[in-house]
């Protein structure tokens, strides 16, 4: 069964296998990537239908996200801006650029889905990427993303958990652990955004709808944890939005 035809549901023991996969990304980066890369293509397919539709990546990296969306039968283009992630499998992905989420080189209203996947939390200006996606989506198009807000358990990616004694000091600790910094550097490559700031953007956006925001990796049932200010921050520990270009 291809990944087009797998239908998506959000259960606990999917979960679980994300988690598992998670757990062995340091040791096992292929598993891990197109584990995520493939459930992705899922669950984007449950909103929008991939096969024969044009997809934008924004930070698609070294291509397991090529992979899963063209399997599916999405005419796919990805880009980074970072050369080490696009080439990190040896080579470039299939339809991979080098470009930057802030500034998309592709023309407004042209893509039927705008994606990305746990990026906006290493852009300085996180809104203007998110106002660049709804830009390059078609009227009637879909913009899917998600990320790790700071107050996750994972908000300080490699850091973590010290990130919640602040992100300066995360990063200060782990270089005197390891000797080396950390690969996310807090006010570099890593900054803080917020589930509340990030819903506050999709309310307040003229040109397109708020769909849906979700968990991402939790099962059906514990969607209500987005709802639940404070308590989302911690315990959704990436978040998706979904939004209708008008």
């Amino acid at each position: 069964m291809s990944t087009a035809e797998t239908p998506f549901a959000a259960t606990l023991d999917r979960s679980v296998r994300l988690f598992k996969a998670f757990r062995n990304e340091q040791t096992d980066r292929d598993t891990f990537y197109q584990t995520l890369a493939e459930d992705s293509a899922r669950q984007v397919n449950a909103y929008a239908p991939l096969d024969g539709k044009i997809i934008l990546d924004v930070g698609g990296g070294p291509g397991y996200f090529s992979d899963a969306f063209r399997a599916a039968g999405a005419h796919y283009l990805g880009l980074d801006p970072d050369v080490g992630e696009l080439s990190a499998r040896g080579e470039h992905g299939e339809n991979m650029i080098r470009a930057s989420g802030t500034e998309l080189p592709v023309r407004t209203g042209s893509v039927d889905i705008c994606y990305s996947s746990n990026v906006l939390e290493h852009v300085p200006t996180p809104h203007v990427m998110l106002d660049e996606m709804v830009r390059v989506t078609k009227s009637g198009g879909t913009v899917f993303m998600s990320f790790t807000p700071w107050y996750s358990p994972w908000g300080g990616h490699e850091t973590s958990p010290w990130h919640f004694l602040g992100g300066h000091y995360a990063r200060r600790r782990f270089t005197e652990k390891t000797g080396a910094e950390p690969k996310n550097k807090f006010g570099e490559s890593l900054f803080a955004f917020s589930i509340g700031a990030a819903i506050k953007w999709a309310k307040q956006c003229e040109e397109a709808t708020l769909v849906r925001a979700f968990p991402r990796y939790h099962p059906g049932w514990a969607t209500w944890i987005v709802r639940v200010p404070g308590l989302r921050e911690v315990a959704s520990w990436n978040l998706v939005l979904v939004l209708r270009k008008k």
